[in-house]
């Protein structure tokens, strides 16, 4: 499993064709296939290449949905890393 720096996820902000991945609680999911998250926005108040994990408690869903996507690693210094 890859493991990533702040600095490795936040050049992966889903702008000019490079993937958008966030992380929360230490996991890093691809969230690229998701039509919510085009152009590495989500609800004009996320942008993909960040760790989302305090921001997520504020939001009308949990964690779980971000398990159904792809796992492609841990963040560096994350939660549970």
């Amino acid at each position: 499993m890859r493991e990533f720096t702040q600095e490795e996820l936040a050049a992966c902000d889903g702008r000019e064709g490079r993937p958008a991945y966030v992380a929360h609680g230490g996991k890093v999911y691809d969230v690229s296939g998701s039509f919510l998250w085009r152009g590495g926005r989500h609800q004009v108040l996320h942008r993909a290449g960040r760790d989302l994990t305090e921001a997520l408690p504020q939001a009308p869903h949990g964690p779980e949905l971000l398990e159904k996507f792809p796992l492609v690693g841990t963040l560096k210094g994350g939660e549970d890393a």
